[in-house]
């Protein structure tokens, strides 16, 4: 099963150049000026432009492109998290909390210029296997 991941935005220039600067992903394949394909990772990420304040489903809220809470994100694995955080904060995400250390790893709370929450995450040792209960 391939996954894809799909990040609305309201400047489709704006966020390939976001994540192509912030995370090191390509512009792969363009469908005309509403969607832009992002590889580089281990799954495709899908930009779609869809404006502001409009309604993604029935009984749903409207989009906002200010800082906003979803609970599904992105979580990008990097070998060096304060490069990573430098670089993603040079092409203009925000910061939104210290670097956190856990038994793990280490992982930086971000957004994206589109208020998208996303985390880049640097494993140490076994990685997750370090908390695994099974």
């Amino acid at each position: 099963m391939e996954i894809r991941a799909c990040v609305d935005v309201d400047d489709l220039d704006k966020a390939i150049a976001f994540y192509e600067r912030a995370l090191g992903l390509k512009p792969g394949r363009r469908f005309g000026n509403e969607w832009a394909e992002m590889t580089g990772g281990s799954s495709a990420i899908d930009l779609l432009v869809k404006g502001s304040g409009t309604i993604p489903c029935q009984g749903s809220s409207p989009r906002s492109y200010n800082r906003h809470w979803t609970p599904v994100h992105l979580d990008f694995v990097v070998t060096n998290l304060d490069e990573a955080v430098q670089r993603a904060t040079a092409a203009g995400a925000v910061l939104d909390r210290g670097i956190d250390a856990q038994k793990w790893g280490r992982m930086a709370n971000l957004a994206d210029p589109f208020g998208h929450g996303f985390c880049l995450i640097e494993f140490r040792d076994r990685g997750y296997d370090e908390i695994a209960t099974n």
